[in-house]
């Protein structure tokens, strides 16, 4: 089980990213600021927020102390706070002064990595608080990273769609092309699938994209060989772009989050482990495991490629885009943010997996079949529990619930709130979406409402959205939706093509 315990609502715009130390939580946001809470009792330490970032913060980590915090923003700089009093010890500025989109700390040594827009890397020493090594990928910007759990690799994903594996020293090690549309998130897991008698060791490693899937991988770190990546398998259950991925400190769990304002956990333990398959060629000479590791090329099993990729939990409580998800290094907890200002903190229930769970509960009935019940353990899972007499004393089953209206909400329900009006309608035209979900092409829905089009647009962005929506957006932010990439220009021109296509679809759907 999953259960919601907590939701922070302190941010005032979109929350970029969450992270775990082993007594603290740490969200930052598009607000400017980072804020700091304990573990104990979910309060926010008296010293948060954290100010300073003059633009968006996008990412924020913790050291493998907890004793630092790093910060990077897209006023090009990258921060550093003291978590025992909240003091700003260094501003680094990125190379450039590109704006800086993700920051991570080696576990092992004493650097910070920084990646930025522009497509440049950089290692800071965090105890002389110099520039260590720097590098740029082949083209697009810097959207994720992730190191190796001995600190001697680090993974960098673009939105060019590659992932790029470097030494510390800032060399290229490996090139693959992962996402045709970019990618936004990547992790490795800390534990390895296993560990061979001659010291190989072979760990999971995930990323996300705009392609909407999630991407297993296995890396070998082995000293004759370098490093190896082998594609594993893909994740499925999203229906649009994932923003964030993350194992579980155990690695048998991964976390997803994505613009369908879903979170996916799965399960992802091995069938079998990676030293049954290999074992009769650990036991061969040096000579035999070089053959089988440059001749076959790392072509392993394929039953240690299989995961079961099972969906343990679906979770539904965020209004808008999923932008961020972390598991609790020593505690059974996660947290997801999102673009609806809110980070949700979930205990799950270690001992008890429910595979192909969702905390919604929702019945297997189709929707129009529901009977009074089942719309009040509707209400319930969507925090909506206060209006459960309200429908129960007006008869509302399945059918009525989709026939729903702000005008029958106000005049026949009487609810006088127009907010909570608003927030009923909202969490009803959800539901309606995901009874249509599966026919309507995904090219049709606004990337912001993820609902059908009427009147789209494109942006200087590339992407089509629906124009009341994209007007909304730009009124507060000129940023990208899609990428959170400055937008050069706030034009919006009428996509006549799309509209042609979404209203002959519309026709056959009449027929």
């Amino acid at each position: 089980m999953a259960t919601l315990i907590h939701t922070l609502s302190d941010h005032s715009d979109d929350v970029s990213y969450c992270a775990f130390s082993s007594s603290c939580l740490a969200t930052c946001s598009l607000d400017k600021t980072i804020r700091v809470y304990s573990l104990s009792d979910f309060a926010e330490l008296p010293y948060s927020p954290l100010e300073g970032h003059t633009y968006a913060v996008h990412c924020c980590c913790f050291s493998p102390s907890g004793r630092l915090l790093a910060s990077c923003s897209t006023d090009g700089s990258s921060a550093l706070w003291d978590t025992r009093d909240g003091r700003r010890l260094a501003v680094l500025p990125q190379p450039g002064a590109s704006p800086v989109r993700v920051c991570r700390f080696s576990p092992q040594g004493p650097y910070l990595l920084a990646g930025a827009a522009d497509g440049s890397a950089v290692l800071w020493n965090v105890r002389s608080m110099q520039l260590y090594r720097s590098g740029k990928v082949k083209d697009g910007s810097l959207m994720a990273c992730a190191f190796s759990p001995n600190g001697n690799c680090f993974v960098t994903g673009s939105s060019s769609g590659d992932l790029t594996i470097w030494d510390d020293k800032m060399r290229c090690l490996y090139n693959e092309k992962a996402h045709d549309l970019g990618v936004t998130c990547c992790d490795i897991s800390s534990h390895p699938v296993s560990v061979s008698e001659n010291g190989f060791k072979y760990f999971q490693m995930a990323s996300c994209g705009q392609d909407n899937h999630i991407k297993l991988w296995l890396i070998l770190f082995a000293d004759f060989s370098g490093v190896q990546l082998k594609y594993k398998c893909t994740l499925n259950g999203h229906s649009a772009p994932v923003l964030a991925c993350a194992f579980s400190c155990d690695g048998q769990m991964i976390v997803s989050g994505s613009v369908d304002k879903c979170i996916i956990i799965y399960e992802t333990v091995p069938s079998v482990t990676f030293q049954e398959a290999i074992f009769p060629i650990l036991k061969g000479s040096k000579q035999v495991k070089k053959h089988f590791f440059y001749s076959l090329r790392f072509k392993i099993t394929k039953t240690v490629l299989q995961s079961t990729g099972n969906t343990l939990h679906t979770l539904s409580q965020h209004t808008r885009y999923v932008t961020t998800c972390a598991f609790a290094p020593r505690s059974p907890l996660l947290a997801t943010g999102s673009m609806d200002k809110t980070v949700h903190i979930w205990q799950l229930d270690l001992k008890q997996p429910c595979a192909g769970g969702t905390v919604e509960n929702e019945s297997k009935v189709a929707v129009e079949d529901w009977s009074e019940d089942d719309v009040s353990a509707w209400l319930c899972a969507q925090d909506l529990a206060d209006f459960v007499g309200l429908f129960k004393m007006n008869n509302i089953d399945g059918k009525e619930l989709l026939n729903l209206t702000k005008e029958s909400l106000a005049n026949e329900l009487k609810i006088e709130s127009l907010g909570l009006r608003s927030k009923v309608l909202q969490k009803i035209e959800g539901l309606r979406m995901t009874m249509t979900s599966v026919s309507v092409p995904d090219e049709f829905l606004c990337p912001i409402t993820r609902e059908l089009m009427k009147d789209p647009v494109t942006a200087t962005d590339g992407y089509s959205y629906e124009r009341e929506a994209m007007e909304n957006w730009i009124s507060n932010r000129r940023s990208s939706p899609m990428t959170n990439l400055p937008l050069h220009s706030l034009m919006l021109i009428p996509n006549r093509t799309l509209k042609m296509a979404i209203s002959r679809w519309l026709e056959t759907q009449q027929k």
